[in-house]
């Protein structure tokens, strides 16, 4: 009968090299969760899955060009805890500020916004923070104008002050997040409820 480990390594396998970031919670049908930690710690220590961070496995991908194992990827390490923890998490406000070109300033770190605690996360070699958010804010979540809700709220009551902030979101947001947008203002701060009607103006 094959072991726990050579059952969770089936698994992953399946999944792809950095294809994956995985926690206990996803082998809960092979054993309890004390004896998936065991099994994954055994694994780890055997050089068979990479820690990726604390309770966070992987199967890297190695790169012949670098001669060296690729890094974690962020992304499917925030999913593996999203699973785990069963929280919801969005990028920060200044990534989406960056992405909708309302600011020139690069995120220099990697920063959440959920409705778990505030923390900071070492994944890989990377620091990556999380901050608690209001019921409010975290109700744009999955909403089609999330990140322009999010870019709002990272700019603060300044977006309705800026000339610039109104055309540049109205040029850049399609027509369904602009009304998206207009639909669920009621979940932003007053100064975000009124510019948005602005922003999906034609």
């Amino acid at each position: 009968m094959p072991s726990i480990g050579d059952r969770i390594m089936w698994r992953v396998r399946a999944k792809g090299r950095g294809e994956w970031v995985c926690t206990s919670a996803d082998f809960l049908a092979f054993g309890g969760r004390p004896t998936i930690g065991r099994a994954l710690a055994r694994l780890a220590k055997s050089g068979k899955l990479r820690r990726a961070g604390r309770g966070l496995y992987d199967l890297p991908r190695f790169s012949r060009v670098w001669n060296r194992f690729g890094a974690v990827d962020i992304g499917y390490a925030i999913d593996a805890m999203v699973r785990r923890d069963g929280i919801r998490i969005m990028r920060g406000g200044g990534f989406h500020a960056n992405l909708l070109r309302v600011t020139n300033n690069v995120p220099a770190k990697f920063w959440f916004v959920t409705d778990g605690r505030t923390r900071k996360v070492n994944i890989g070699r990377a620091t990556v923070y999380f901050e608690h958010a209001s019921p409010k804010m975290m109700s744009w979540k999955g909403k089609a104008s999330e990140s322009a809700a999010m870019a709002l709220y990272w700019l603060g009551p300044y977006a309705s002050q800026d000339p610039s902030v109104v055309p540049t979101l109205r040029s850049v947001l399609p027509r369904q997040v602009k009304d998206d947008l207009v639909r669920h203002r009621h979940n932003s701060p007053a100064w975000g409820a009124e510019i948005a009607p602005r922003i999906a103006a034609a």
